[in-house]
């Protein structure tokens, strides 16, 4: 399986990162000092006091990062609109970086098997809805993401003592729109399941043209993007540049107050982000809060509380999603991790017939899981976990559902990067 290859050649890195001698110097930080460890998805920040579990390695004068994920899971969802399967989630990074002129220049390229692995239907996960399926509406499962997550540059360069400027160019990529998102959120490193306000609060972390600028200090970031605002397509091994231009813009504030926080609020507006409705443009915005501390010699606690709504333009209905989650490695081989999540969603959303397509719902799910580490070869730790979880929804739904608490759940070996 490909999610394999890509694990492979981690382990491949990790043996060659294993010989270099001991005073080969590792990959250098960004600029004005900030630790690499604060590094999010797209340009986005952590707190630093995040974990980096990822192999670090030199090519002359580049400093190169490999790292990834992959949970293969049994995903089994109850109820008349539940099911099960087994899939594959993961992704693989690599980033290069160098000096150039007075400032760094990064290049990422990021991968996902999903297009295989999981499939165009997407996995089962009650609630969940976004993007499309054979021209309807996906809903109760998950997408799988495309094969092409990010292939973008990103360049900083200091122009004071305490002030830097950066410019990420990304032909696949994130704008500055949402929070950290949450493949690569610590606080949702232990779930393999995608959260529930996924296109409430990060959606736009596949996105097929992104500028983004910026202003930086040491603690605090102003951004602003002009990107694609169209949402990945069906065809999810190709590029959707088709008939599609730089038509949608956003804005972010990002400040880190110490080094266990970092804080963000954002506003973008999305033309057309629906293939399915072409003329529907949104207003979205939210606010996060991410935490982060090491734990003893080798643990982790990571939490993230995060608001995103949608506002539809025109249309005067303002939809709301909140999301707590958190991830606890105790002692670097047993993880807990939960989730508490709210989300109003409309009638089409969730493909209700018979009712007016703007008909909203309010639902939410609470997750627990456990994962523990068992074995660890070749620069992989290899994890053995599971998760549970139970739906609400309102007495509306129940007969949809076949009860106003469905419950799903899922079992799965984890691989990730060694320490």
């Amino acid at each position: 399986m490909r999610f394999c290859a890509a694990l492979a050649a981690l382990a491949l890195c990790r043996r060659a990162a294993a010989q270099m001698p001991m005073n080969m110097p590792m990959p250098a930080g960004g600029v004005l000092g900030l630790p690499e460890s604060r590094t999010g998805s797209g340009t986005s920040w952590l707190p630093d006091d995040s974990p980096m579990h990822a192999v670090h390695y030199r090519a002359g004068a580049w400093s190169l990062m490999l790292h990834g994920s992959a949970f293969v899971l049994y995903d089994d969802q109850d109820g008349p609109r539940g099911d099960d399967r087994v899939v594959a989630i993961d992704w693989a990074m690599l980033a290069a970086g160098r000096s150039v002129g007075s400032g760094r220049l990064v290049l990422r390229s990021m991968l996902s098997s999903e297009p295989w692995t999981v499939g165009a239907r997407g996995y089962p996960l009650l609630l969940q809805s976004g993007e499309s399926y054979a021209g309807a509406p996906l809903h109760d499962r998950q997408h799988p993401h495309d094969l092409f997550v990010e292939l973008a540059a990103l360049y900083d360069r200091p122009v004071a003592r305490d002030l830097a400027l950066s410019l990420y160019v990304a032909p696949v990529g994130e704008p500055a729109l949402g929070p950290v998102a949450f493949p690569h959120r610590p606080s949702a490193a232990g779930d393999p399941l995608a959260p529930l306000g996924h296109h409430w609060q990060d959606a736009t972390h596949i996105t097929y043209g992104v500028i983004t600028a910026g202003l930086f200090t040491r603690s605090a970031k102003l951004e602003a993007s002009w990107f694609n605002g169209r949402e990945p397509d069906e065809d999810r091994t190709g590029f959707d540049y088709a008939g599609r231009r730089l038509d949608s813009y956003a804005a972010r504030l990002t400040v880190n107050p110490s080094r266990y926080w970092s804080l963000a609020t954002w506003y973008g507006y999305l033309a057309s982000p629906e293939a399915l409705d072409p003329t529907e443009a949104l207003h979205r915005f939210g606010a996060s809060a991410l935490f982060g501390r090491t734990l003893g010699a080798h643990g982790q606690w990571s939490t993230a509380v995060i608001f995103g709504a949608n506002a539809i333009v025109g249309v005067g209905q303002t939809l709301p999603s909140a999301l707590v989650e958190t991830t606890v490695d105790v002692d670097g081989m047993n993880t807990l991790f939960g989730r508490l999540e709210y989300v109003r969603k409309r009638a089409e959303d969730l493909a209700v017939a018979g009712v007016p397509a703007a008909v909203t719902y309010d639902v939410g799910a609470v997750s627990v899981g456990y994962a523990r580490q068992v074995a660890g070869t070749g620069g992989i730790a290899v994890g053995l976990g599971g998760r549970g979880a139970v739906s609400f929804v309102p007495a509306s739904l129940e007969a949809l559902y076949g009860s106003r608490t469905p419950v799903g759940g899922a079992v799965f070996v984890r691989l990730t990067p060694s320490r």
